[in-house]
């Protein structure tokens, strides 16, 4: 299950669960689409890869007898911010952007 974190790693701001903003790579790096598109060319600063639409969580369970929706399963509050520099965001992204995230 997703984990729903609740910031762009990049810029701080905030990206609740139900935000259509937030974009994820496959390991859940989380940012959002603004600096998805002027800052990182869907490039993952971390893994390299691209990015999709976080999918939402839906705010409640609508299965009889299931615990399902953020009630039963909340998004993460744990803010986590990118550990890499700008320069290295940017040399990083330079590198790869030109290369479409299926032959990264």
């Amino acid at each position: 299950m997703l984990e729903l974190r609740p910031n762009c790693e990049l810029c701080d701001r905030d990206l609740p669960p139900q935000s259509g903003d937030a974009r994820i790579c496959s390991y859940e790096c989380t940012y959002c689409a603004h600096c998805v598109e002027t800052v990182l060319h869907n490039v993952c600063p971390t893994c390299g890869g691209g990015f999709a639409p976080r999918p939402i969580r839906p705010a409640r369970n609508h299965r009889e007898g299931k615990r399902l929706g953020l009630a039963h399963h909340p998004a993460s509050t744990t803010r986590v911010t990118s550990p890499y520099t700008a320069e290295d965001i940017a040399a990083h992204v330079a590198r790869l952007r030109d290369t479409a995230p299926r032959d990264r």
